[in-house]
């Protein structure tokens, strides 16, 4: 199958049976799915989701945030992943927000990557989520689907050429849409161990189950041969 088919088949199949496609972290507003962003770093979108009603109470807005310490953040975002970095992170991030942003969640991915703790990644999920700009944040889950699919090439071997690949074969409206299809298909579908072929409606388009399909050929007549 042409590259080009496959994006096709995908973006149709996705269109159809998930024709919204959200993010998973719970949140009100921009600052609160940055900082949610921010912590869920290596962290389960679930855990966090437990972790963020108390912390979004104690710290509604950048303001509240930075008037505070790392101390006190820690003891909201202990049970997560690298607490101690991240209340670190996000405390330089609330001062810098106060301070060179008037309190408000830059609209530029160059802006916001100058927030601690904000990489590449979260910043592009903020542009997509928030500002609904064609962003696409390769986290693990989108670089092993796009990969395993064929929607790269297997010498793309880093996010950033992933990102680059992507932004030129999905249209430019859909790029929002599609970070989070291929997020979730790879969180529920396309798992990185034993991924769920046999369920998976990209089957047909995929060039890993179309591989695994042709070895297991090749493999049949020998198997049979050994127990004739």
């Amino acid at each position: 199958m042409l590259r080009k088919d496959r994006y096709k088949f995908i973006i149709d199949y996705f269109s159809v049976n998930f024709p919204i496609a959200e993010t998973e972290l719970n949140y009100k507003n921009a600052f609160q799915l940055l900082v949610a962003v921010v912590l869920s770093a290596q962290c389960t979108d679930k855990r966090i989701n437990i972790v963020s009603p108390p912390l979004f109470k104690r710290f509604p807005d950048a303001h509240s945030l930075a008037e505070s310490s790392v101390e006190e953040i820690f003891s909201y975002i202990k049970s997560i992943s690298y607490p101690n970095n991240k209340s670190i992170h996000l405390l330089g991030l609330a001062k810098m927000l106060v301070k060179d942003f008037n309190s408000e969640i830059p609209e530029k991915v160059e802006d916001l990557q100058k927030l601690p703790g904000v990489g590449r990644k979260t910043a592009n999920v903020i542009a997509s989520v928030i500002y609904n700009q064609p962003t696409m944040a390769v986290d693990t889950h989108v670089f092993r689907v796009s990969r395993r699919i064929g929607l790269v090439n297997q010498n793309d071997k880093t996010p950033l050429a992933v990102e680059l690949q992507l932004y030129k074969f999905f249209p430019k409206e859909i790029i929002p849409k599609a970070h989070h299809w291929l997020i979730l298909h790879g969180r529920y579908v396309c798992v990185a161990r034993s991924p769920k072929c046999n369920e998976c409606g990209l089957a047909p388009a995929c060039g890993y189950f179309q591989k695994s399909k042709i070895e297991k050929q090749q493999k049949s007549p020998t198997e049979s041969e050994g127990l004739s």
